[in-house]
């Protein structure tokens, strides 16, 4: 990881905090079979691919959003949609990543 990777990496844990802290919801676009390996208690589980049929049900939440998969590209595919469609989200990365801030 390079210089610039460090400081990425330290403004992604303060922007997942901050989401956290406005009670944003965890969007978890993985697999059911990956779901159902383990998830984020209280996140919402909507497929990837999904993810543009529920949009509405999304929408209906009225919270920012924090989005999560196994590595991160699929949650930053979700992300990109998700603004697009003007919503306040964010790409959490792996769901793991977003679950360390929880566990107290």
């Amino acid at each position: 990881m390079g210089l610039f990777g460090i400081f990425s990496q330290k403004d992604s844990t303060n922007e997942i905090k901050e989401y956290l802290e406005k009670d944003a919801v965890i969007l978890d676009v993985r697999t059911q079979m990956e779901w159902d390996e383990g998830h984020i208690y209280n996140s919402k589980h909507i497929v990837l691919n999904l993810i543009p049929v529920e949009i509405d049900q999304i929408k209906s939440w009225n919270k920012p959003i924090i989005a999560v998969c196994r590595s991160g590209g699929r949650s930053g595919q979700a992300t990109q949609f998700l603004k697009q469609n003007g919503l306040d989200v964010i790409n959490g990365g792996p769901w793991q990543n977003v679950a360390q801030y929880l566990e107290e």
